[in-house]
């Protein structure tokens, strides 16, 4: 029961999606939760407050006036009291209304007066959702620090299919035990990240790359930051929104720069864990003119890069090193040259040819390989699980039990 006497406070707005919020304070409960629930007038039309009141046992506050039971700003003491603030589910209007700060009512007051963590969970039809005005207020909070989830995809109610859908109560209620659970197993341990593509440019327009979009990395980074880790996030070009949170978060482009930013900082950590995809050729002459086409066939010559993570383990002395490997063929015995040539403690091996597991999805099929040779092999799991399940063996290495 990771959420054992947690004070869970949370926003119930209104949309279609309201009923799925009385399953997840179900669930909340169950974990052993304390949850008070907060209703906005608009929520009322859909689910009644006896509802949540019965499931929560706890009266459910929905007047910003209301005659309080104890002589207290209320807004202010459930913000104090809360350990986590859920607002689940979280329309395109009291989105808009953190963004701007707006604290007309008790949700928002509440949410403006918390200093706990704040967890948005939107809920709305997809053309909503996709607006660029909602992007911008859901980034906007991301930068500020609020953890936003992302909507599911699928049929919704008014009728339309895509982005939008209040993801399965479960789903939620993970992330809540990640932000709130007793697992504080990385605090005081500083972790290096490395994530995504690196460019290694051929003229002003033109550029050498490969499929990754960051997306394990990033996981990594969040999920290590919601464990209690000092994070730096060592990033090649993506169009990810940074975790919250982070120690130091380094922006790159070519392998060169990823090296001379691992090797900076890699006497300070105490894992490093090299999830991005780092070219392993650039252009041996780099022209400051855009090379013009003609008729000829043009050869480019390539020279090769850095293996930054053979490197580190020449260098590594307590530091526990994790490499990453994207294989098409012999999956297994590619990994295991990798993982003892380059004096790694884990290799993450994945075949990307295999739906689920290659570039871009939000999912992975993995291998994980220790140095005694114990492989490990995980179903097909959301990125942030298998981020999980690495930093679980990664503990082992760390001495903890």
């Amino acid at each position: 029961m990771l959420l054992k006497d947690k004070f869970i406070a949370l926003g119930v707005t209104g949309s279609i999606a309201a009923y799925k919020a009385v399953e997840l304070v179900r669930l909340l409960k169950k974990s052993g939760a304390q949850v008070q629930v907060v209703m906005t007038r608009s929520a009322r039309e859909f689910v009644t407050p006896l509802t949540f009141q019965v499931v929560s046992q706890n009266p459910v506050i929905t007047d910003m006036f209301e005659k309080p039971v104890h002589w207290e700003v209320e807004h202010v003491s459930l913000a104090d009291r809360a350990d986590l603030f859920v607002v689940a589910p979280a329309t395109a209007n009291v989105i808009a209304k953190m963004a701007a700060g707006i604290a007309d009512d008790m949700l928002t007051a509440a949410v403006l007066a918390t200093r706990a963590k704040v967890l948005v969970v939107p809920a709305m039809n997809v053309n909503m959702f996709c607006n660029p005005i909602t992007q911008e207020n859901i980034k906007y909070l991301r930068e500020k620090g609020i953890f936003v989830m992302d909507p599911a995809e699928g049929f919704l109610a008014c009728g339309y299919s895509g982005k939008g859908r209040f993801p399965e109560p479960v789903d939620v209620l993970r992330v809540i035990e990640q932000l709130v659970g007793t697992r504080t197993d990385l605090q005081n341990k500083k972790i290096l990240i490395t994530a995504g593509p690196t460019r290694e440019p051929i003229d002003p327009v033109r550029f050498i790359s490969n499929h990754s979009s960051g997306k394990m990395g990033y996981s990594l980074a969040e999920a290590a930051v919601e464990r209690g880790g000092e994070v730096i996030l060592i990033s090649g070009p993506t169009s990810l929104e940074r975790p919250a949170g982070l120690y130091k978060y380094v922006a790159v482009e070519t392998a060169l720069e990823m090296r001379e930013q691992v090797l900076k900082f890699f006497p300070w950590c105490d894992v490093v864990i090299k999830a991005a995809a780092v070219a392993d050729y650039r252009p041996k002459n780099y022209s400051g003119r855009k090379i013009k086409k003609k008729d000829a066939e043009m050869v480019l010559e390539l020279e090769k890069n850095p293996d930054i993570l053979k490197e580190l383990g020449e260098k590594k002395d307590r530091q526990v090193l994790v490499g990453f490997a994207a294989e098409t063929n012999d999956i297994q015995k590619n990994a295991l040259e990798k993982l003892n040539r380059k004096n790694l403690d884990l290799i993450v091996v994945n075949d990307v040819t295999v739906e689920g597991a290659g570039f871009g999805v939000d999912t992975n099929i993995v291998k994980i390989i220790h140095r005694n040779g114990t492989i490990e092999e995980l179903p097909k799991m959301p990125k942030k699980e298998v981020a999980n399940a690495i930093l679980d063996r990664i503990l082992q290495y760390l001495n903890y039990s």
